[in-house]
């Protein structure tokens, strides 16, 4: 997949309602769904890039690997897959 970037509250939430993960560790059928969970409610800021044979977009294979999503001061960060266990890290910027 092409990394993405996204400033857009509605738009990201509908990429997330795409994105399942699968694998080890963080897994998802709905990544919006593990999104508000973890209270990021109107995200403004998600970038995606690399690529993850266990995330899927749409149904198909081979999604973005590392998801950053940034809420005012919070960030989510999303990474692994590929036979790595994926991790979900949340931080405060300044």
């Amino acid at each position: 997949m092409q990394p993405i970037s996204l400033a857009d509250p509605d738009a990201i939430l509908e990429l997330l309602a795409n994105v399942a993960l699968r694998g080890k560790g963080v897994t998802a059928e709905n990544l919006m769904d593990y999104v508000l969970d973890e209270g990021f409610t109107e995200p403004t800021y998600l970038s995606a890039k690399g690529e993850d044979p266990e995330a899927f977009y749409q149904g198909k294979p081979n999604a973005w690997g590392i998801y950053q999503i940034r809420e005012w001061k919070r960030v989510l960060i999303i990474s692994g897959g590929g036979g790595k266990e994926r991790r979900a890290q949340i931080t405060e910027t300044p």
